[in-house]
């Protein structure tokens, strides 16, 4: 859950957002004029022009604010990435950095407990480094969503459930050696439920802690099927209110051999192994 208010020291206006539990974002400020919009730009990547803005209309509501709806529906959904989000005054006027206010997103920390259709849209208000408002958005044809961890000091035993498909005859648990040239451990699933969306697995750490020197990532994915349409879907933990977990969800590091093993989520959000032979 997080209610609390951003960091004092950023400039611009300051507005509220509140979560819903069908994916809609409510905004609440005090705007300066009827032609007030506000304004999302996916920020693009270092060295590169923005290409990508969103705008949304201001309505005066009965508390004499402002306010703007990011709808979950229709399309075109946000593309994934991080959106930054201004206040323009008026048509033609310089655009203004916002700063948050009251963050409710108490709907979202439950968000894993509903399935959701594909595309999996996730859309997660945070507050940036320099203490401004931003919107983290995941889009996604299908999502495997991390439910626990539990690990050992030899395995680590992932439960997962599938939103936006469900597992078929062949599915399998795909772990990618990141620069590898390809190199894949599969792992058979153990489906839990009756529906075909839950599912648990086992890591054996010596497998993946090679006997080379240096760092060896293994990337996290699951295939629905064994046909030729069964994409890898990435595992991870995206449906609730954190939208940075890299620094938050640290967990026990394991010595197998000369090799240290621990489990991590990505900037991404994503779950990754690192074994370490440095």
């Amino acid at each position: 859950m997080n209610t609390n208010s951003g960091t004092a020291h950023a400039g611009g206006p300051r507005v509220d957002c509140t979560a819903d539990t069908d994916g809609r974002i409510a905004f609440a400020l005090e705007a300066p004029s009827i032609d007030a919009r506000l304004l999302l730009r996916l920020r693009p990547k270092k060295g590169q022009p923005e290409k990508v803005l969103h705008t949304l209309d201001l309505e005066l509501a009965e508390d004499g604010r402002h306010r703007a709806v990011l709808e979950p529906l229709p399309l075109p959904l946000l593309a994934e990435g991080r959106w930054d989000m201004y206040l323009v005054p008026e048509p033609g006027a310089p655009r203004q950095r916002l700063r948050p206010g009251l963050r409710d997103l108490r709907t979202l920390v439950s968000g894993h407990r509903h399935d959701r259709p594909s595309p999996v849209a996730v859309r997660i208000p945070y507050v940036t480094k320099d203490g401004h408002l931003a919107v983290r958005a995941w889009l996604r044809t299908a999502h495997a969503e991390v439910e626990g961890i539990d690990v050992t000091d030899r395995t680590m035993t992932v439960r997962a459930r599938l939103h936006g498909a469900t597992l078929a005859e062949g599915a399998a648990v795909r772990l990618r050696l990141r620069g590898g040239g390809g190199v894949v451990r599969r792992l058979e699933p153990l489906v839990t439920g009756d529906d075909g969306r839950g599912f648990s697995f086992t890591v054996e750490y010596g497998e993946l802690a090679a006997e080379d020197a240096g760092n060896r990532v293994w990337d996290l994915s699951v295939q629905a099927g064994s046909g030729e349409g069964a994409a890898p879907i990435r595992i991870g933990r995206l449906l609730d209110d954190i939208a940075d977990r890299k620094e938050i969800f640290v967990f026990p590091e394991a010595v197998v051999g000369n090799a240290v093993v621990r489990p991590y989520y990505t900037v991404d959000n994503d779950l990754s192994v690192l074994a370490d032979r440095t």
